[in-house]
């Protein structure tokens, strides 16, 4: 933010906006002086709140980020705190485009000569990480996954420490010994951490496996989005090669997501091993044989070496979960200015979560290259309502009790803010649930909210880094893609340190801009994708992946 925008306890987010934002704590009584003007506050206004500018009659427009976010369910004062209580949900209606695209991009000379170290595919994608996965085609093959999950992990060395095996271990020995009385008040001995079983690999950044409750049982459509979303996976640059399990009889076949690998790449060429349990001598022989080929898979993995790649390479996932009032103002536009950066080099971003862009649409409309273009993501964001009102439900109901604790009153102010995740370029593409994105710059992708949903989502489409901001906490990650987590504010980075990897805070204190703060980001962003720095997510081996059946989920 610049002087213009804000002073240190207020910022209007747009000229055409009757609503200014706490930046701290507002007491009833307070006079803020804003821009020249005066507001006697007539109520508090927690930080993250918004206190209205301007007399408003019931029914009156409320406007943030220069859209409507909401209208009034009752008069309002100048002065007066909106609330859950005055304020009701209220979107403007969108229609083809018809303003012409003008984009001035961001400098970036200094990043032109830029490189990140990655791995090469022979289909000319580049990854960030180096993975073998093990994935099955229906629920019932869930638990010799976990066999090989178990097996795999620990006699490979990528097997997190066993700390609270440890510490289970303490209080069973108490137990054992007769102390039943200290178990509740036992305090676990202070021990340093196991140390790791060393990497039999040391190109492979691991063995990842996608365990899910899909597969059968659901609609045709389930199953074709299942192996679409897998192929995805398979297709992904982070990985080299897949293990598939299957039993044999369920809706999700092999030959489905055989089909779906060729339409993302006609010349696919990375090994699958497939197991199909029905057709095997036995569950233990077809274990074994799976075993033994993944190994030698990951001989081959191993072969791998990290090598300069163009950022045009990189694909970036723009997600936010666990938004608060500064989601808008200092981390959504931080890895939009990012996103920006990388638009202008050549790369992809990918910009989901139709529910948190109602409101938005016709922006989005006016920014995409073609009209066609516009008429998808037009047609998918009125399909995706027409879905929620079939069952008796709507965009409004997709803020969470804590978005609107803190701050974010309905789903349009709500949009307004998680839309800033986009930044300013150009929309060169949409994309259905689960395409595979092929377009440079700022695709729209059709997910619900959901974080872990929306992510895995965002990797099937071939982000290779996500960049995640979040207000509240959340310890979102994918099995095969780094997920950076940004916080909005810096009392949430100190707070939970062990999740975020960058604080963006200081653009709420002003002691730092958009533009800076996503300079750095994306210098992060390079690093990570190096593989020179590790996420935190990763560190936690926070591997969340949840297919999105088509049914409502916002």
């Amino acid at each position: 933010m610049t002087a213009t925008e804000s002073s240190k306890r207020v910022v209007r987010l747009d000229p055409r906006d009757n609503a200014l934002v706490a930046l701290s704590d507002l007491r009833q009584g307070e006079r803020v002086n804003f821009a020249g003007e005066e507001y006697l506050l007539l109520s508090d206004v927690p930080a993250k709140h918004k206190f209205i500018t301007e007399d408003l009659p019931a029914d009156g427009d409320v406007v943030m980020y220069g859209v409507l976010v909401g209208q009034t369910a009752e008069a309002l004062r100048r002065g007066e705190l909106l609330s859950t209580r005055n304020l009701r949900h209220a979107a403007a209606a969108f229609h083809e485009k018809k303003k012409a695209l003008h984009w001035s991009p961001p400098d970036v000379s200094r990043w032109r000569a830029k490189t990140f170290l990655g791995y090469h595919r022979a289909d000319g994608q580049v990854g960030t990480r180096n993975y073998w996965i093990v994935l099955p085609l229906v629920f019932c093959e869930n638990r010799n996954l976990s066999v090989l999950k178990q097996a795999f992990e620990e006699e490979l060395g990528f097997a997190a420490p066993q700390v609270y095996r440890r510490q289970v271990a303490e209080l069973a020995d108490l137990y054992r010994r007769g102390k039943t009385e200290e178990l509740r008040k036992f305090v676990f001995a202070e021990c340093a951490p196991a140390l790791a079983r060393a990497k039999v690999f040391g190109n492979v950044d691991g063995i990842k496996f996608l365990i899910h409750e899909g597969g059968c049982g659901g609609t045709h459509e389930d199953s074709r989005n299942l192996c679409s979303l897998l192929a995805g996976y398979i297709h992904h640059p982070n990985v080299a090669g897949a293990t598939v399990l299957s039993l044999g009889c369920q809706h999700a076949q092999v030959a489905i997501l055989q089909e779906e690998i060729k339409r993302r790449d006609p010349n696919f060429s990375k090994p699958i091993l497939v197991f199909e349990q029905q057709k095997s001598a036995s569950e233990a022989a077809m274990l074994s044989d799976a075993i033994r080929e993944t190994f030698l898979g990951l001989v081959e993995t191993d072969k791998a070496e990290r090598r300069p790649a163009p950022l045009s390479q990189i694909c970036l996932g723009l997600k936010c979960g666990g938004s608060d009032g500064f989601s808008g103002i200092s981390a959504n536009p931080a890895i939009g200015y990012a996103a920006d950066l990388l638009a202008a080099l050549g790369g992809k971003g990918i910009l989901s979560e139709f529910p948190e862009l109602c409101g938005v649409e016709q922006e989005l409309i006016n920014r995409c290259v073609s009209n066609s273009v516009a008429e998808r993501f037009m047609q998918l964001m009125r399909d995706y309502a027409a879905r929620a009102k079939a069952v008796r439900s709507s965009f409004e109901m997709n803020p969470s009790p804590g978005n609107i604790r803190d701050g974010l009153l309905t789903d349009a102010m709500k949009s307004a803010g998680a839309a800033k995740k986009g930044g300013t370029s150009p929309v060169t593409g949409v994309l259905d649930y689960p395409e595979y994105s092929r377009e440079a710059g700022l695709n729209l992708q059709c997910t619900p909210g959901n974080d872990v949903e929306c992510v895995t989502a965002q990797v099937a489409a071939g982000a290779n880094v996500v960049l995640f901001t979040t207000g509240l906490g959340t310890p979102t990650g994918n099995p095969i893609a780094p997920v950076m987590k940004l916080s909005t504010n810096s009392d949430l980075a100190r707070r939970m340190p062990d999740i975020i990897d960058i604080d963006t805070g200081g653009i709420i204190s002003g002691e730092t801009t958009i533009e800076c703060m996503g300079e750095e980001i994306l210098q992060r962003v390079l690093r990570v994708a190096s593989g020179e720095m590790r996420t935190k997510a990763e560190m936690l081996a926070q591997d969340d992946f949840i297919p999105w059946k088509r049914g409502v989920s916002l």
